[in-house]
């Protein structure tokens, strides 16, 4: 591993079932574990996988379309079903849809002619978070003293 391929965060509880995540750059982000708890409005765990993988295919489609044309409505929306069988507690089913609109003209028309390459080539090359989730991963889990 490379030092410029090292990605970091570290986690902090702050309460009973409350966490905040920090990266290197010292940007932190509240996440519980969505219980009945004061200020318990905070994503889950399983929302933040939900949220990372919609924001990075986001990201890779907002660089490929805005250089053409501004949008006029973007959204993602990224479903998928929490089920508990053989293999554990996980996620199927897995969707990510967009709902994209540019304005009227030649620039949102080259805008509009780009989305469809840009989501392909997000889910099927650049998108870290859903390339990660979909060739497999393994995940190690150690202890250390504190």
């Amino acid at each position: 591993m490379s030092e410029n391929s090292l990605r970091h965060v570290s986690i902090e509880r702050t309460g009973p079932g409350r966490f905040t995540a920090t990266n290197a750059r010292g940007g932190t982000l509240a996440f519980g574990t969505g219980a009945d708890t004061e200020g318990g409005t905070e994503f889950t765990p399983v929302e933040l996988l939900l949220a990372a993988i919609g924001g990075c295919t986001a990201a890779d489609v907002d660089v490929a379309t805005a250089r053409h044309a501004e949008p006029a409505a973007f959204t993602v929306t990224v479903t998928g079903d929490k089920i508990s069988d053989e293999l554990g507690n996980r996620l199927t089913g897995l969707a990510v849809t967009f709902a994209v609109g540019f304005p009227d003209g030649a620039s949102g028309d080259r805008a509009r002619t780009i989305l469809p390459r840009a989501v392909a080539v997000s889910h099927n090359r650049l998108c870290t978070v859903s390339r990660t989730v979909e060739v497999g991963t393994p995940v190690t889990a150690t202890i250390a003293q504190p």
